[in-house]
């Protein structure tokens, strides 16, 4: 090996190492994390939409944990996604926007933990007609989609109500919304857009769960165009900004919210309801519950919990000032309490948590409560109880022992009842989903989540504007220098054209700087993916698609620039480079695509296993009966077990040995049974799960297989980097300056 040789293999393989070591320091650390969360007590799942990941489909690219704006949803494990912090999820759903492969699906509850929700169409009418269900009360609790939601059915209400003149009593409006908060205020804004009566209810204040935030506590939400107002909203917002802000919306509306009324039930049928309140009957053509699902806040169920000094949320801190408060709960919502307090307030401040520790909250407000803890601003007290609440004081058990606390205020932030009752009451129907899409894509759709049609056909339009761009400025370049490009060398020099057209002349060096430039947007994409302030900008597969077309066209236009002729090594170098990184990123993006995902396989499998185990314990009586039952035995046990673990290339020089010992194994069970319909069935079984098993094992060897070349494709592109680089240092030393 030269020393040019060895310097160039040095400079691919040092990336190489580099991500490699990175994408196992990574994967370590996600291990370690979910193995934290399991001594924990496990995944909590949250009563949102939240992502589940199909191993089998997902190629790693990464785009998924850079687009959360939560920030530690998701990890990378055995090279796949994987949910983390299911708890920290609140149904943003750009994971799956973002995933180039389509490996993540939006769902409700989990296959062994099932969530209760209102059943709602398309238009979010419930069971009960003429009730809708919005915003987080039916599982969608991110601020801008429970806004989407509330537009989308005030539209669609505005266009069913008859609107002034519609008949009826003179008290009867055309919708009554319950809920003040970010759903009941869209859709309060919608239906006055569209010149439709109403009433707005709201058992709380302005805002519902969000006014019972702590003071200056920051949301997260995006901008979204609200009827009769305008932008609403940006990625962080304080608390009292977003209050502001709906306060500003609903005065330029004119919107009138009724706070302090409770609905306690729904009366009478679609077209003519009478909601009971504690104000008297409101009477309605149609109703929106936008209620969220904290409902009633929980008791602690302990006596002395009737005094004024017990409150449920924490407003604001300095109202605490000089006084002893207990926070109880182990929660976000507890922790944000006790932790304000402490900053905000001289209040004496204690936590109690009835567990040992505070493992299902943010890693943030973890750390922050431990060192408020540590600097003994806050005492915890793990383990404990609250027995009873007296005037002065409150009983805790702690390890089984009584712990009496001077005390001057209890928050008790331990959550919310949801308000299940109050919909059984009402008519509305519950469907408990078990890891399931809320009413498939469509209805996810009308939702307010992406349309995965609409997407896809934008991204045909997108790409065949980039196949008419390409072929455009192929033609033209090939038009501009027919003439020259079709000579010899020896005429090249001859020709009037030469000292324009050659590498170094004014077009070859323009068109060598431009395609430089043009190559090296190419680098924008795994920024996009890779970055966070990039995240979110444009759809994914609209720049793979621009990231596939740069690198089709940047070695055709380099190959005009060369006029298409090798007289430098460091530039031939430098377009071998370039060769080589645009086909490994063919072989990725497209020889993945072109083969089938294991997804499928994977289903079909478990629909074949559960086939196996029935014939076996059908054949049972038979196999144990043959003369030779520890083949027939092992053959079952066989075709059971997934072929997987191993690499790609050790299953293809397996593969015809297994095939050949099959057949001899299949000749050798034939004689142990008596029916030859019983044998025709088990080999049919057999080599079903075999073939399947090894399509399975195949797929994923080829994802692994995949993942390790798209390292080189990644490492190749660092090697472009610097041979460009110093290309272009050449140049500037040789004095070509272009135009300059």
């Amino acid at each position: 090996m030269n020393s040019a040789t060895f310097i160039i293999a040095a400079i691919v393989a040092v990336p190489v190492l580099l991500l490699v070591t990175q994408v196992r320091m990574r994967a370590a650390r996600h291990q370690r994390t979910l193995e934290e969360i399991a001594k924990k007590g496990g995944e909590k799942i949250p009563l949102t939409l939240h992502p589940v990941i199909d191993p089998n489909a997902c190629i790693g690219s990464l785009t998924c944990l850079k687009s959360c704006p939560e920030g530690d949803i998701l990890g990378v494990v055995n090279g796949a996604a994987r949910l983390i912090h299911g708890d920290h999820c609140i149904g943003h759903g750009r994971c799956a926007a973002e995933c180039p492969v389509d490996a993540i699906k939006l769902v409700f509850g989990t296959a062994e933990r099932g969530v209760d929700l209102p059943m709602v169409d398309q238009f979010f009418e419930s069971s009960r007609p003429g009730v809708h269900v919005v915003g987080e009360l039916g599982g969608m609790g991110l601020i801008k989609n429970a806004i989407i939601q509330g537009i989308q059915v005030g539209t669609r209400l505005a266009a069913v109500t008859p609107g002034a003149g519609g008949g009826g009593p003179p008290e009867i409006v055309d919708v009554a919304i319950v809920g003040a908060g970010p759903a009941g205020l869209a859709t309060a804004l919608a239906l006055k857009a569209a010149n439709r009566s109403f009433r707005l209810l709201e058992q709380g204040s302005l805002g519902g769960t969000i006014a019972q935030y702590p003071r200056q506590k920051v949301v997260m939400t995006e901008a979204v165009q609200l009827p009769l107002y305008g932008k609403f909203g940006r990625k962080l917002i304080s608390k009292e900004e977003l209050l502001g802000t709906w306060i500003k919306a609903i005065e330029k509306g004119k919107i009138n919210v009724e706070e302090g009324i409770k609905v306690s039930g729904i009366e009478g049928s679609d077209g003519a309801f009478e909601l009971i309140t504690s104000r008297g009957p409101v009477h309605a053509r149609k109703v929106v519950l936008a209620t969220g699902r904290r409902g009633s806040p929980r008791k602690l169920g302990v006596p002395g919990e009737e005094l004024p000094k017990v409150t449920y949320n924490l407003i604001d801190p300095e109202q605490y000032q000089d006084c002893r408060v207990l926070v109880v709960g182990g929660g976000d919502s507890a922790l944000e309490a006790a932790i304000q307090l402490a900053e905000s307030s001289n209040a004496q401040v204690s936590i109690s948590y009835r567990g040992e520790t505070f493992g299902r909250v943010r890693e943030a407000n973890r750390k922050h409560i431990e060192d408020l803890v540590a600097k003994k601003r806050i005492a915890a007290m793990m383990g404990s109880v609250v027995e009873k609440i007296l005037d002065d004081e409150v009983v805790l058990t702690s390890s089984g022992a009584p712990l009496v606390l001077e005390n001057d205020y209890v928050i008790a932030s331990i959550g919310g009842e949801l308000p299940l009752e109050f919909l059984s009451k009402a008519g509305v129907s519950l469907k408990r989903h078990f890891g399931e899409e809320l009413g498939g894509k469509e209805a996810q759709a009308k939702r307010g989540l992406a349309s995965r049609a609409v997407e896809r056909r934008q991204s045909h339009r997108l790409r065949r504007l980039y196949f008419v761009l390409g072929a455009v400025i192929l033609a033209w370049l090939s038009i501009e220098g027919w003439s020259y490009y079709w000579l010899s060398h020896a005429a090249r020099l001859r020709s009037p054209l030469h000292e324009s057209f050659r590498p170094a002349g004014p077009w070859g060096h323009g068109i060598g700087i431009v395609a430089t430039l043009f190559m090296l947007s190419n680098f924008i994409y795994p920024l996009r993916k890779r970055t966070r302030f990039l995240s979110g900008v444009g759809r994914i597969s609209d720049w793979l698609d621009f990231h596939t077309f740069v690198g089709f066209m940047s070695p055709l236009v380099i190959a005009f620039h060369a006029a298409f002729q090798s007289n430098n090594v460091l530039a031939s170098g430098t377009a071998g480079a370039l060769g080589v990184v645009v086909f490994t990123g063919i072989v990725g993006r497209y020889i993945y695509g072109l083969v089938p995902s294991a997804a499928g396989k994977v289903v079909e499998v478990a629909d074949l296993l559960g086939k196996w185990e029935r014939l076996r314990d059908r054949l049972r009586p038979l196999v144990d009966a043959s003369d030779d039952p520890a083949l027939l035995h092992s053959m079952f046990d066989e075709a059971a077990t997934q072929e997987r673990g191993r690499s790609l290339m050790a299953l293809l020089v397996r593969l015809p040995f297994l095939r050949l010992r099959d057949r001899v194994r299949m000749l050798r069970a034939r004689f142990h049974f008596v029916q030859h319909a019983d044998f025709l069935e088990f080999e049919r079984g057999y080599r079903g799960l075999e073939q399947m098993r090894v399509q399975v094992a195949f797929y994923d060897g080829l994802k692994r297989l995949l993942r390790a070349w798209r390292l080189l494709h990644t490492a190749l592109a660092v090697f472009l980097v610097f041979t460009i680089t110093a290309h272009i240092a050449v140049s500037l030393y040789f004095g070509y300056r272009w135009i300059f």
